[in-house]
């Protein structure tokens, strides 16, 4: 059984394992022990605060293989970007050119440098181990941050966003950084991916340029990888795109990688997700219908189960999804169906 559960002290080792296995690394989730034991720490007095409304808290949960006390992948979530890091992105406008004796009208794509410090819930820090993706894991750990959103909405903003990572090209480098970020920094793009999940954002605002950039002046190349997600995002970006996320006119400053954005009360897991009581534990494997449970209280933790649901709201689960949630006959749960 695969259980989604916040992240604790205990599980430093496995992350530290995890963050290292992540080909290329990954902006929030650092190969970095120390950055890893803070990040841990955070996530700890996110849980334990009693929040009224969302500030700087970030949230780290882990899937774990309760068969051996893996933990085969992470997702976070940021209760508000921006604040004393700003938050930063390429908007995509377009300008006319306009020249009426010469008959000349053109529209041209430009992308300027925004910088938010008071910005929406983020959705971040996504990975599970290759070797796992199967048997709906991913869908585990991207959707159960719904749940939890849905659970305790006073904690997060009223709109969420998702920065997926850009489009590489077959040697893995970003077309985009080559033709923009190289220019100005002295290091190369996984260098500055790295500074930026440590939290260090001040050397974008010393040296990244806040002029516009004209995207047809820009290498083919870099141009062709705007707006696209990394081949391995694929499925990320369907699946949000399911969700009710949409593409926004945003894109990554490093890579280009996409910005998706949606209502938080219209996101599909927190529209449809009920909450009732549980009336029986002994579903056939394989009966029902595929849901995705959660125990809210005391502790948050969600898994994939099967269930059937009574007129009442009462509903009947699966053995194995009550031994892991912890629940029996008359305990609340909360739970939404899978598409």
């Amino acid at each position: 059984m695969l259980l989604f559960r916040p992240i604790r002290e205990s599980d430093l080792p496995g992350l530290v394992a995890l963050a290292g296995s992540i080909a290329g690394g990954m902006t929030t989730l650092p190969a970095n022990e120390e950055f890893l034991q803070d990040r841990i720490a955070d996530s700890l007095r996110a849980f334990s605060t009693r929040v009224k409304k969302p500030g700087g808290e970030y949230y780290l949960f882990v899937l774990e293989d309760t068969a051996t006390g893996e933990l085969i992948g992470t997702s976070g979530l940021a209760a508000r970007v921006g604040g004393y890091e700003p938050f930063y992105s390429y908007e995509i406008c377009t300008e006319r050119f306009e020249h009426a004796p010469l008959k000349v009208d053109k529209q041209i794509a430009v992308l300027h440098l925004k910088e938010l410090h008071r910005g929406p819930t983020e959705i971040c820090s996504l990975f599970l181990r290759p070797d796992r993706r199967r048997a709906g894991a991913g869908r585990l750990l991207s959707l159960a941050r719904f749940l939890f959103i849905g659970a305790f909405p006073h904690r997060f903003d009223e709109t969420v966003v998702a920065e997926l990572r850009g489009r590489l090209d077959e040697q893995g480098h970003s077309p985009f950084w080559e033709a923009v970020g190289r220019h100005f920094f002295a290091f190369d793009f996984y260098a500055a991916d790295f500074l930026s999940g440590l939290g260090d954002k001040g050397f974008i605002a010393d040296l990244m340029p806040d002029h516009p950039l004209y995207v047809p002046l820009l290498p083919a190349a870099a141009q062709e990888v705007i707006g696209q997600v990394h081949t391995n995002t694929e499925p990320a970006l369907r699946l949000l795109l399911a969700e009710g996320f949409a593409r926004t006119n945003e894109v990554d400053i490093f890579d280009a990688g996409p910005l998706l954005r949606a209502a938080t009360r219209e996101i599909r897991t927190v529209r449809t997700m009920r909450t009732g009581r549980v009336q029986a534990i002994d579903l056939p494997a394989g009966s029902g219908l595929p849901r995705l449970f959660a125990r809210t209280s005391p502790d948050f933790c969600a898994c994939l189960g099967s269930g059937v649901e009574g007129a009442d709201g009462t509903l009947s689960i699966d053995a194995a999804s009550a031994a892991a949630l912890g629940l029996g006959p008359g305990d609340r749960i909360t739970h939404a169906p899978l598409r």
